[in-house]
């Protein structure tokens, strides 16, 4: 058996039959999640286990009870853009005046939505039955590098708006538990259908990561499919700090190949002129706020971070199906990176969907030690406070 490379999210042990892509074995951010976690194509789009709803009327939800199964249909289903950018536009993102970059990005978007779908509205069918046209030369898709908080998800949501269909957008957590839950082969099939695919918060985390989206990029490039990335790292730099990029140079160079890299300059908007993170409540206060919330959730701070480590990433958005408001009690520094990188996820969805956030205990800006923020992961727990803090903020108004 060939050796498996890294142990992260996603670890590429040898490869499949020929032709068949990298065989993907899952690991959840090496808490040893088993490989049957992210249900299989073939389970029904019904499958679904019962999830716990408010115990009572009027009472809070337990997100600890919570326990969703994910069927692969809803994971395609879902590849949309999120609630928060669900009515985004180019027209609506408001460029800083004073950096051009950002009025550059909005018009080279413009310019390259209105070559996609070769004025048809649909992407080019496809043979499976013999060798695919070359691809164009020249890359195949446009990459945003910046800080946090400039408009990066906006813009590539807006793109996602103006584009024909069919188009896929999802973060690049949720393309390779896509890929885990289809089968690669799959995957390629489903994808190879559209027009543009958008690929949020691409950062590569571990070298299965590489190969698998490596080749699947490549794939869809070759059947006609363009490609839309964000991130807070230059193409040729992914995975700088977090494994031996030398070792899989011939991969990064490859991904960076696709596209064409636009930096975008800015402070964050979500914090820009406003206080730090607000001042944590009591536990009695987060208590009673959950209690006078309809559709808040109630939970120790502890029990979700233990909850997570058995609760595949993937399901992480249905964990929060119906929650309007999250409420957490005695939140605390993390120390151990398998739990704060599960946090930097569910983080994620809850910004997605807009839910203001009531804590006790540590202010969001401190759960990540030192250590971790001048580690390999730094970008992503940068990015999760951000997010935190901005949605503690949102409860506070």
């Amino acid at each position: 058996m060939s050796p498996v490379f890294h142990r992260g999210p996603w670890a590429v042990r040898g490869r499949g039959p020929t032709g068949s892509g990298p065989r993907v074995v899952r690991t959840a951010y090496g808490a040893g999640v088993p490989s049957t976690d992210v249900p299989a194509a073939s389970h029904s789009a019904t499958a679904t286990e019962p999830i716990a709803a408010a115990h009572a009327s009027g009472s809070p939800i337990a997100l600890t009870d919570r326990r969703p199964v994910v069927p692969a249909e809803r994971l395609v289903a879902e590849m949309v853009p999120p609630p928060r950018f669900a009515d985004v536009s180019f027209g609506t993102y408001i460029p800083d005046p004073t950096q051009p970059s950002q009025y550059e990005a909005v018009q080279v978007l413009e310019q390259f939505a209105a070559t996609l779908g070769g004025g048809n509205g649909s992407a080019p069918k496809r043979s499976w039955f013999r060798r695919s046209a070359p691809a164009p030369t020249g890359p195949a898709g446009v990459y945003l590098d910046g800080g946090y908080g400039v408009g990066k998800t906006h813009l590539l949501a807006s793109l996602w708006h103006a584009a024909p269909g069919p188009k896929a957008f999802g973060t690049f957590v949720e393309l390779t538990n896509l890929v885990g839950a289809l089968g690669f082969q799959q995957a390629v099939r489903t994808l190879s259908g559209h027009t543009l695919l958008c690929i949020d918060e691409f950062e590569l985390d571990d070298p299965g990561d590489t190969v698998l989206v490596s080749t699947l990029l490549g794939r869809l490039v070759d059947n006609g499919v363009k490609l839309c990335a964000t991130s807070n790292t230059l193409p040729e730099k992914l995975g700088e700090g977090r494994f031996a990029a030398a070792d899989f140079l011939r991969e990064i160079q490859g991904l960076s190949a696709h596209f064409r890299p636009m930096r975008i300059d800015g402070q964050d908007y979500r914090h820009r002129g406003l206080p730090d993170a607000p001042p944590p409540y009591t536990d009695e206060a987060v208590t009673a706020a959950a209690a006078r919330t309809p559709g808040a959730s109630l939970d120790d701070f502890d029990a979700l971070l233990a909850h997570l480590s058995a609760v595949h990433p993937s399901r992480y958005g249905a964990l929060l199906d119906d929650v309007a408001a999250v409420c957490l009690r005695g939140v605390r520094q993390i120390d151990d990176q398998s739990t704060a990188l599960r946090l930097v996820v569910l983080a994620d969805r809850m910004y997605d969907r807009e839910l203001p956030i009531t804590a006790s205990g540590l202010p969001f800006d401190q759960v990540f030690p030192e250590e971790m923020l001048r580690g390999g992961y730094r970008k992503k727990y940068l990015r999760a406070i951000s997010r935190l803090v901005a949605l503690a903020r949102d409860s506070a108004k």
